[in-house]
């Protein structure tokens, strides 16, 4: 559960449950879904708390986090491409 700490947390990175790590299916689908960030479960979180997630997102950030200003995932995502494009212009030696 998120409730002992969401109220002092700064940042809350999300990622997905990885069906690949476990050992069977059945493993799985025994913690799939267990934690979904929802508009109630932010309820106690931080006015200036930041959402992170490495997308893409499976089922881990229902859609309806998207409009709240503390989801920073796309933000995240756009300022990881052009990271991306500057390593790459720099290896490349265009920079």
């Amino acid at each position: 559960s998120l409730a002992p700490v969401l109220a002092n947390t700064d940042v809350l990175y999300v990622t997905r449950i990885q069906k690949e790590r476990f050992a069977s299916a059945e493993e799985y689908e025994k913690v799939k879904g267990s934690f979904v960030i929802t508009p109630e479960v932010l309820t106690s979180a931080k006015e200036s708390m930041a959402i992170l997630h490495p997308l893409p997102r499976v089922d881990e950030i229902s859609t309806y986090v998207d409009s709240d200003p503390r989801a920073a995932y796309f933000r995240q995502m756009e300022n990881g491409m052009y990271i991306r494009m500057a390593l790459l212009a720099l290896v490349l030696g265009k920079v």
